[in-house]
């Protein structure tokens, strides 16, 4: 019981680091478009939300995983 705990613990751990890497990544790509073409601001925002909305859902994954796992 208490290595499964921990194997579901790490694999929390590892998909909340993907996550906020991702996250980074998005927000990051998002400013430099914003700065070399700020016409497309409104654009470029709404692509972000729904590119970090789908990277936030795989710790969220990795949770319900780890207690059917476990």
């Amino acid at each position: 019981m208490a290595l499964g705990s921990l194997a579901a613990a790490i694999a929390v751990g590892l998909a909340a680091l993907g996550a906020a890497i991702g996250n980074a990544l998005i927000v990051k790509s998002t400013l430099e478009g914003i700065a070399r073409q700020p016409e497309l601001k409104s654009t470029l925002q709404t692509i972000m939300f729904i590119g970090v909305a789908l990277v936030e859902a795989l710790p969220i994954i990795a949770v319900v995983i780890a207690f059917l796992v476990m």
